[in-house]
């Protein structure tokens, strides 16, 4: 199950991540049980975080993402150098989203 979102819902995603700090940060292990395990928690507490993928060249960095996404059923609102958005609903729904 992934999220789309329009234009407008992304552009308003940004705007609340930009002042946030990564809360999940990607080392030299990659991508691991625990590391999703983090960013599902942290998606379930948050709705919106940031992701820190460090030290990977471009192609094995978009593997990374598309995988967190996959995994988590996450939306990739942006990706800025090494920091990825993402953002998932939760049950409380704590931002709540422009219309389409």
């Amino acid at each position: 199950m992934s999220i789309t979102l329009s234009t407008k819902q992304k552009q308003y995603l940004k705007g609340l991540a930009h002042h946030l700090s990564p809360v999940v940060m990607l080392g030299g292990n990659g991508l691991t049980e625990g590391v999703l395990a983090e960013i599902d928690l942290s998606l379930n507490h948050h709705e919106l975080i940031k992701v820190k993928i460090s030290g990977s060249d471009r192609e094995t960095k978009q593997l990374i993402i598309d995988a967190i996404v996959r995994e988590t059923g996450a939306a990739a609102v942006q990706t800025i150098g090494h920091v990825l958005v993402l953002y998932r609903p939760s049950e409380e729904n704590k931002i709540q989203l422009p219309r389409k």
